[in-house]
């Protein structure tokens, strides 16, 4: 009898366990969360949960909760592999990425192999910030969607906006030794060659990834250069301590970026005096945003004291959620096959599409300068008392760029 009530006990605790699993939706968030990418990966986290908790409070994914599984990958490709299949192993089927597009790359190719060796258990890759333009080329995957613009897209706006700029006459580029940074002195230099061949590009530097703790000697050779005008991709710690030393030896260039919205990077530029000279390229605004974008920036701050760096994230997201909800099943590929030419309202106002024929989203971009409050500013950022202003908007059909993709469908 004792025996008896033991198995009723155990297969009670596996039924119980089982339905548990089943409940819950895991999503495997693979990032920095040490070294010294860990604050950006931290900062990614906190946008993940605050979502996820939205989600859950307004009844999850078809009744399912949504959890947020935290891994850090170290800003390591090989380290990433094996987060993910932690995560797989821990039930999860849906894995989430962005910082680093080499190690995207190495997650993109680990999921589509995966899920030909294991058919009916499909795992579904989100990225949200990896950039590399070959991640939806030549290297795209069915399995793979990117929520941000591709860095063709953004280099495309920046160099739309330098063609404007007549005073702009010579450009420096300094980028991180790995394959986005690579890519992008690549595609920087191809495009200001075909919209100001006037321009001259005084230098062209790589260094080594969240490895440098003083930019002193690059921003010597930038000075010496003559450059007027400074082009990086830079991210994390990257850019705050490259500003930072623009700072220290009163460099007064030009500063056209990527990331300088990033931890770090308001008070870098504030502390460098650089008032509308630090330039980023970003998918939303939050002085510009709707009103319930707005309302969202206020909550968001007030929970974490940290400004909503990533509108994308939230795309991303609500565009899941709706999938989940339209295919009536949390399954990864019936969920792939409803986000495949998705349109869907973003974040900040207006419409944005998932591309069917590579997985690239395309929304309204901004360039926006970082400066002092102007009137009816609403948001500052890091305390600083300086805020973004929108210098120019790219619509969405003109973010459009054409891709080599050749995707194969299961």
């Amino acid at each position: 009898m004792q025996k008896l009530a033991i198995l009723v006990a155990v297969a009670t605790s596996l039924t119980w366990g089982g339905a548990t699993a089943q409940e819950t939706v895991k999503l495997g968030y693979i990032d920095p969360l040490s070294g010294g990418g860990a604050a950006v990966g931290e900062g990614g986290l906190k946008h993940f949960q605050w979502l996820a908790e939205q989600i859950n409070a307004q009844g999850g994914l078809l009744g399912k909760k949504l959890e947020i599984l935290p891994l850090d990958n170290k800003t390591n490709p090989q380290e990433s592999v094996v987060q993910a299949q932690k995560a797989i192993d821990a039930g999860a089927r849906y894995i989430t990425q962005g910082n680093g597009s080499s190690v995207a790359a190495a997650l993109s190719d680990f999921v589509t192999k995966y899920n030909e060796r294991n058919p009916g258990k499909e795992v579904l890759y989100f990225n949200y910030a990896a950039v590399d333009d070959s991640l939806t080329n030549e290297k795209c995957s069915f399995w793979h969607f990117r929520w941000d613009a591709s860095s063709g897209i953004k280099m495309a706006a920046i160099t739309n906006y330098v063609k404007s700029q007549p005073n702009i006459k010579k450009i420096y580029l300094i980028n991180q030794d790995y394959s986005f940074g690579q890519d992008l002195r690549k595609i920087a230099r191809k495009m200001l060659e075909a919209k100001r061949p006037d321009i001259e590009i005084v230098g062209d530097e790589l260094h080594p990834l969240l490895k440098v703790t003083d930019f002193s000697p690059y921003i010597a050779k930038i000075k010496a250069s003559g450059a007027d005008t400074v082009i990086s991709g830079n991210w994390g710690q990257d850019i705050s301590l490259l500003l930072k030393a623009a700072a220290d030896a009163g460099l007064q260039a030009n500063w056209f970026t990527y990331y300088a919205g990033g931890i770090g990077g308001p008070t870098a530029i504030k502390q460098a005096g650089l008032a509308d000279k630090v330039y980023d390229i970003v998918e939303g605004n939050s002085n510009t945003a709707n009103e319930a974008a707005q309302a969202a920036e206020v909550e968001f701050r007030k929970k974490y004291d940290l400004s909503i760096w990533y509108p994308r994230v939230i795309n991303e997201l609500r565009m899941f959620t709706k999938a989940v909800k339209e295919a009536n099943s949390t399954d990864p590929k019936a969920v792939a096959l409803k986000l495949e030419g998705m349109t869907a309202d973003v974040f900040d106002g207006g419409q944005g599409t998932m591309r069917k024929d590579d997985h690239q989203f395309f929304q309204d971009m901004y360039v926006r300068s970082f400066g002092p409050l102007a009137a009816g500013q609403k948001f500052d950022e890091e305390g600083t008392g300086w805020g973004w202003t929108v210098k120019g908007k790219i619509a969405a059909a003109d973010t459009t760029v054409p891709t080599t993709c050749k995707m194969e469908r299961p």
